[in-house]
């Protein structure tokens, strides 16, 4: 498996990709196999024009089309991690310890280092093309405090042609020397990547509190002044994701009725807030989330991992998307997510379909963002950011696909079996930047 580095810009050449063809025209309801959700064009052929998407047939295209023949394969949208971090590949793995102090004894040291615009950039690098081969080509990313890690990322974004949203990270208290920041110069910080990267070919802004406990008020208020004046931007931060967590908020805001509501109170909570976890919040909570038109990403691998809580998918009434979080998570793959979303919806005696898993992987998230018309689909009219998988791989799992009898039962095997092994080709606004 190789990345081909390619410079930015729409494709030059009409293409045709041909294969199994597999999105989404609607959300699916929650266990639902058979749903009309569900658009599924076997042996069809993906038509795209100067990095779009035009067009789907069964009829194999005219001489004037390039042709990519991937027949036998599974074609689908590049997938959308709705929070992830940057600087914590090298933290992945990391043994034995809760989210605070996970945080300071591998979080934090690892992101100090992201003062050096040299290793902002080499990681910078290092995590998109981690992203690309893992069949992520949209995600929504935390670097680190320092202005220069955001930089890299949306400068290394732009370069590859991507759609991401990041921002430099607020956090002016309870962390460590070398990763504080402070209210005036944050503010002009952010308003200078606002001015140069937001809304510039597919990159955007979000206002990017790590979480309460690490800004203060004034900081809070600065966040919740920039979303005000400025509805395009997004919001991306933490919450309710562990129970010592909130009970340190509790102690941090009195005055504020939940976690939740001190987000609220800054003037955080839009539609365009990505609050990741979001495990321990109670009803009030949820209608707020749902009143707010905010997400919430969730992360199961990490939740797992760290053993934060079991998130109540079926209950939630706002939207949620899947992200991988990392490195407090396992993989970038998110179908290793799917596979434990699974696990934490059994472990509360439902389950979840690989409908609805895949639905808040690309359709879901991108509406989510307000992204729905660019990505997240196959649609006539979409950026053309396509992956494409091996059904099987190995000998097991190629097995299990031979006896898989409907659409459903094939698709929730090849999501439970599949990682990045299966990904033979990634496409980004038409271009392949990957292939195997």
């Amino acid at each position: 498996m190789s990345l081909e580095k390619q410079k930015p810009g729409p494709a030059a050449h009409r293409l045709a990709v041909r294969g199994d063809l597999l999105d989404f025209v609607a959300a699916p309801a929650w266990g639902a196999t058979d749903t009309p959700a569900v658009r599924f064009d076997r042996d069809h052929w993906l038509l795209i024009e100067h990095g779009h998407i035009v067009g789907r047939q069964a009829s194999e295209p005219d001489a004037s089309w390039a042709r990519e023949d991937h027949a036998g394969r599974l074609i689908l949208p590049g997938f959308i991690d709705t929070h992830v971090h940057c600087p914590q590949i090298e933290v992945l793995g990391s043994y034995g310890t809760e989210l605070l102090d996970w945080l300071e004894r591998y979080t934090f040291p690892a992101e100090r280092a992201f003062a050096d615009p040299a290793r902002s950039r080499a990681g910078a690098e290092l995590f998109l093309d981690a992203l690309l081969a893992h069949g992520t080509t949209s995600a929504v990313v935390f670097p680190t405090v320092h202005k220069v890690s955001a930089e890299a990322l949306l400068e290394g974004a732009q370069a590859r042609g991507m759609r991401l949203i990041t921002g430099k990270v607020l956090m002016d208290r309870h962390a460590p020397d070398g990763l504080r920041d402070d209210v005036v110069q944050a503010e002009l910080d952010c308003r200078d990547l606002i001015a140069r990267f937001h809304g510039q070919d597919r990159l955007a802004y979000a206002v990017t509190v790590r979480f309460a406990p690490t800004s203060t008020p004034e900081q809070l208020a600065m966040a919740g002044r920039l979303c005000r004046e400025d509805a395009s931007l997004y919001m991306q931060t933490h919450v309710a994701e562990n129970r010592a967590e909130v009970e340190w908020v509790r102690q941090l805001f009195p005055e504020a009725r939940s976690y939740l509501d001190v987000y609220e109170r800054a003037g955080l909570l839009h539609e365009r807030a990505v609050l990741a976890h979001g495990i321990w919040l109670d009803e009030a909570d949820k209608r707020l989330l749902q009143d707010r038109s905010a997400q919430i990403a969730h992360s199961p691998s990490s939740n797992l991992f760290l053993g934060s809580g079991l998130f109540d998918w079926r209950g939630a009434p706002f939207n949620v998307s899947l992200a991988s979080d990392v490195g407090g998570g396992t993989s970038l793959n998110l179908l290793r997510n799917a596979q434990d979303a699974y696990k934490i919806q059994a472990l509360r005696g439902v389950r979840l379909t690989a409908w609805v898993a895949l639905h808040a992987s690309t359709r879901g998230a991108a509406e989510a963002l307000r992204l729905g018309d660019e990505i997240g689909g196959l649609s006539a009219g979409q950026t053309a950011d396509v992956c494409v998988w091996d059904w099987a791989v190995g000998d097991v799992a190629q097995a299990r696909d031979a006896v898989a009898r409907e659409l459903h039962e094939r698709v929730f095997a090849w999501m439970t079996l599949a990682d990045e092994r299966n990904l033979r080709a990634v496409y980004v606004a038409g271009r392949r930047v990957l292939h195997a």
